[in-house]
């Protein structure tokens, strides 16, 4: 990802967001949410590369910027908040979307980014049906949607969708990174028994209200 071209089709694929050039220089871009005005990401040029501008949780913010060089502290805003992504072709793809995904959660009370919370919640050792993550994202009836959400998951290290199963303690055959197989074993690993690619919601359910 190197063009504001390729940049502005991801951004795009986002849910209630629009392109807006407010200022004199048409040279910057924003991506607006509808209905609130909010800007996630800002476009422009700055040393003859594509900038971004993200918005980033603060636990993440030095991450980003120890990690890669070619992300830096935002200039034009908060720096304790938004980072400057340099597209230099230093930084994978995927992690670029990722940031520009985190940015569009941040400024959204997106029903995934609460999804996503609630599955960080499910303690080691424990197991949750899609019906509960549902429940403690706030929106019982979501079930279906935390399953879409899950096999997107931008961060299954710290997102551990591999502690969710269906209603009947059932693995999932289709697990998005790897199959049903290296589920159970993600599981067994976190103590949890596995018997014929179910677990007993019994004994292993998480059932904080």
């Amino acid at each position: 990802m190197r063009t504001r071209e390729e940049v502005l089709q991801y951004a795009l694929s986002f849910p209630n967001v629009y392109e807006e050039r407010p200022f004199r220089d048409q040279g910057w871009q924003l991506v607006r949410v509808k209905g609130s005005k909010k800007t996630f990401l800002w476009i422009y040029e700055r040393n003859g590369y594509v900038n971004l501008n993200v918005k980033v949780d603060p636990q993440w913010r030095d991450f980003w910027r120890s990690t890669y060089a070619s992300v830096i502290a935002g200039y034009h805003q908060n720096k304790e908040h938004w980072n400057i992504i340099i597209l230099d072709g230093s930084i994978p793809e995927n992690e670029i979307q990722r940031m520009i995904s985190e940015s569009y959660d941040l400024i959204t009370d997106s029903p995934t980014k609460r999804i996503y919370e609630a599955v960080k919640k499910i303690p080691k050792g424990h197991v949750a049906t899609y019906g509960k993550v549902a429940e403690l994202a706030g929106d019982a009836k979501m079930a279906r949607a935390v399953g879409n959400a899950l096999h997107k998951n931008p961060d299954p290290e710290h997102i551990p969708c591999f502690r969710v199963v269906n209603a009947k303690g059932e693995l999932a055959g289709a697990f998005a990174f790897g199959g049903e197989s290296v589920q159970a074993q993600l599981l067994e690993a976190d103590g949890i028994e596995v018997i014929d690619g179910k677990v007993d919601l019994k004994n292993m359910g998480y059932n904080k209200k």
